[in-house]
């Protein structure tokens, strides 16, 4: 890989690190929140899911969008959409409005997830491909931790709403960075040909520091009659299906952790600034575990490696709530494993779209996977509240929303996995 593409795929990494910070703003604000405007826990679950709505009509949408428009536009105008929706925030006085803006920032997120998983996958090298996939998903936790980090200091000298200051200046910055290192990739350009494509190809290609070439490969069939109701055709239907769903299940437990540790580390007896703190150590776990398993899927079976790790996160998001750990170096460390084992097996679901959908409809499918499931995302903090409400105990809830991990290993067993370039 040359200088251009190692720079392009940071970018995707700090991009995804823009994703982990956004996203868990709302986290690290709501107990400042709850206080402020007297909210109970089932209206703070709605609050908590608003963007992950958004995120799911972004991703679904928008990923359509970047398989037919380009990945670069498509990302730019997500990130102006995000910056706007941050900042935004910070002048709301209501519920509903906060939750309109959320949505706003979340339609962002979701359309620039399905195309930085599209664009790392086609700026990598196929000999480091799984291991760009995998450092590209640890930025979603290792911008959460720097995000915790900050935040916590934020909370100390300011209110919730410098958190969104903050991360809207830091959209904002990502704009031109993109605009200047990031061109549509070689990949999208073979399947969106026109006169001047093999120029282009050649321009690209000198950029990234390799030789021209003479000629074009000629269009494949799909390619020539792509549409994005290629996912649901007889060949990748199954395949579709069964990533989406596994997607969907294990992002009920992995939000559980992420969206509902700070306020229940509140409710313990703890003051906001450790409950970040908390959140913080479950997403350095993740950017460990991210790591880890980035590197050794270069060895081991990716689709037996995520099956693993999905079993793993079922039991450790259990065990956060039924280990009864009342101290904070006790919640922890079981915040920490379970950031560990549910990032990772994140991590290998990032890398099976990228490797089962092929690239006329890569951002297609990848869109509509983590669009669908980031329904799960959404359900996932509603859900739990309404288990609290219900007066189950924090090991039951935690015990219950567990099995979306354990039902999404065995949707991936079922999984007939076809690597693609």
């Amino acid at each position: 890989m040359s200088r251009g593409q190692i720079i392009a795929v940071a970018i995707m990494v700090g991009l995804n690190a823009l994703d982990g910070f956004d996203v868990l703003s709302i986290s690290f604000a709501s107990p400042g929140i709850a206080t402020e405007w007297g909210i109970d826990r089932v209206a703070l679950g709605a609050v908590l899911s608003m963007e992950l709505i958004g995120m799911a009509v972004g991703s679904v949408v928008l990923g359509g969008v970047a398989d037919r428009i380009g990945r670069r536009r498509t990302i730019l105008g997500c990130l102006v959409v995000m910056a706007l929706g941050m900042a935004m925030v910070t002048q709301t006085a209501s519920v509903t409005v906060l939750s309109i803006w959320r949505v706003l920032t979340g339609l962002g997120i979701g359309g620039m997830l399905a195309s930085i998983n599209a664009v790392t996958a086609e700026f990598a090298s196929t000999r480091r491909r799984t291991l760009a996939m995998g450092i590209m998903v640890i930025g979603y936790p290792l911008g959460a931790v720097i995000g915790g980090l900050i935040s916590a200091e934020l909370l100390v000298l300011f209110d919730w709403r410098a958190i969104f200051w903050f991360g809207a200046l830091l959209t904002a910055i990502f704009i031109p960075l993109v605009w200047i290192f990031v061109p549509e990739s070689v990949h999208y350009t073979l399947v969106h040909r026109n006169p001047d494509t093999l120029a282009r190809i050649n321009a690209l290609l000198a950029r990234f520091g390799h030789g021209a070439v003479s000629v074009l490969p000629p269009v494949r069939e799909e390619e020539e009659k792509a549409s994005i109701a290629d996912i649901l055709r007889p060949g990748l239907m199954a395949t579709t299906l069964l990533v989406t769903f596994a997607y969907f299940a294990h992002i009920v437990s992995f939000y559980f952790i992420l969206k509902w540790t700070p306020k229940i580390v509140v409710d313990l007896g703890f003051p906001p600034p450790e409950a970040a703190s908390v959140l913080v150590w479950a997403n350095m776990g993740g950017v460990l575990g991210g790591a880890i398993f980035g590197f050794a899927v270069q060895r081991l079976p990716l689709k037996g490696a995520t099956v693993t790790m999905l079993f793993g996160a079922s039991i450790m998001v259990a065990l956060f709530g039924a280990a009864g750990a009342n101290t904070l170096v006790g919640l922890s460390a079981l915040a920490f494993a379970s950031g560990l084992f549910t990032n990772s097996a994140v991590s290998g679901l990032y890398t099976l779209f990228a490797r089962v959908f092929p690239t006329h409809v890569r951002a297609t499918g990848t869109g509509f996977a983590i669009g669908i499931g980031r329904g799960g995302a959404a359900l996932s903090p509603i859900l739990a509240g309404a288990l609290f409400e219900w007066g189950l105990s924090l090991a039951l809830v935690a015990t219950t929303i567990a099995l979306g991990s354990l039902t999404a290993a065995f949707a991936l067993l079922a999984l007939r996995f076809q690597p693609r370039d």
